[in-house]
């Protein structure tokens, strides 16, 4: 069965899934891709040069997977005499309906930010099946749709939310975490218990709460290390700049990995990671942390519930900031409780793709035997 997994904007998370997936399916799948630069331009433009590269490839699928920053429709229109009877599948990495707005963005002030969701909206009454990477976006995203409607003056149409939802599930981000065996490290006997931020250094992950914690355990003499990954897009947050100055005696490393292998390594080498973010569709950063056996301190909230259970494992949850802090506070006082997490690896471990690569396989099957087309030749 021949797969063209479409993205326009090709790097980080959505490269590593799409190549993942090339690489551990059972499927013939090709990639159609544009560089991932420029995120509004991708989802405006991205179509019409994909669609050309389409016609230019004259390689027809057998099913079209294309990611939530691909203007579907357009890029249907676009190659309607190849395309028309192929089945499509939708994934939502993240959707553009309620993701937080970064605060130096004009587009909010202008009310120019509703028609990168309505490109997702469009798009998913295009698709014949939705999918999303979490029980938590799947929900989100469609409970967020009629407030989105209404907002339009007429013909709002509401009753194209229950087509999205009937043709809606859930399909788990595929991540390659044994990549991660291959480098581990054990953590440096009677070092101080070492601390970890391992997310995008943008608004929504909400650095500066994490970075009161620290202070604050400063301030009060908490012995710790601190280890400081991810990438930058443009202009980062300024608390960055002042934790690099204020927490300078504890850094064991400040900014981003130069290779897969490195970054693996500070994962092994942490033992805590308290998260702040505001905004995780799926939180792969986390994911890929607990794995490492880095003990996560996550709010009960967003999509983290759905890679630890509360009920089972409420140590690693909080409500408020200020019981993050105490259980932060109360780890690095008590160093020897940590890294017993070998449960926790476990619940993880299911998103590896040498698991999940089939479960994709099978669900793209089942939507192509339900178009009734017979299989495309090579």
């Amino acid at each position: 069965m021949r797969t063209l997994l479409v993205d326009p904007f090709f790097t980080g998370s959505h490269q590593a899934w799409a190549q993942g997936y090339q690489r551990f399916s059972h499927l013939r799948v090709r990639l159609a891709t544009l560089p991932g630069r420029h995120w509004k331009w991708r989802m405006f433009g991205g179509a019409v040069n994909l669609a050309q590269q389409y016609a230019e490839e004259k390689w027809d699928p057998d099913l079209i997977l294309a990611t939530d920053m691909l203007d579907l429709t357009t890029f249907l229109a676009l190659t309607r005499p190849h395309s028309a009877r192929t089945p499509v599948a939708l994934y939502f990495h993240e959707n553009q309906i309620t993701y937080p707005w970064s605060p130096t963005d004009d587009d909010p002030r202008l009310e120019r930010n509703h028609q990168y969701g309505f490109l997702n909206y469009t798009s998913a009454l295009a698709a014949d099946a939705v999918l999303f990477n979490s029980h938590f976006h799947h929900t989100s995203f469609l409970e967020a749709l009629p407030e989105f409607l209404r907002q339009y003056p007429d013909r709002r149409n509401m009753e194209n939310i229950e087509r999205i939802v009937l043709k809606s599930q859930v399909l788990p981000l595929g991540l390659d975490l044994r990549h991660f065996d291959d480098h581990y490290v054990t953590a440096e006997a009677g070092h101080p218990p070492v601390v970890l931020w391992n997310h995008r250094w943008e608004y929504d992950k909400d650095p500066d709460s994490f970075f009161r914690l620290l202070f604050r355990l400063q301030d009060e003499g908490i012995d710790f290390r601190l280890v400081v990954l991810g990438t930058s897009y443009g202009a980062s947050p300024p608390i960055f700049e002042e934790a690099r100055e204020r927490l300078r005696d504890r850094i064991d490393h400040w900014g981003y990995a130069t290779s897969a292998a490195e970054y693996a390594r500070w994962l092994w080498r942490a033992d805590l990671l308290p998260v702040t973010s505001r905004q995780d569709f799926f939180g792969i950063s986390v994911v890929e942390a607990i794995y490492c056996n880095c003990l996560p301190l996550l709010p009960q909230r967003l999509a983290y519930p759905e890679h630890v259970p509360p009920k089972r494992f409420p140590e690693c949850f909080y409500e408020t900031e200020e019981e993050l802090y105490a259980k932060l506070k109360k780890n690095l006082q008590h160093p020897a409780t940590l890294r017993q997490l070998s449960p926790l690896r476990e619940l993880v471990s299911r998103y590896d793709w040498r698991n999940l690569a089939s479960v994709y396989d099978d669900l793209f099957m089942r939507l192509w035997m339900q178009k009734g087309i017979p299989l495309r030749p090579g």
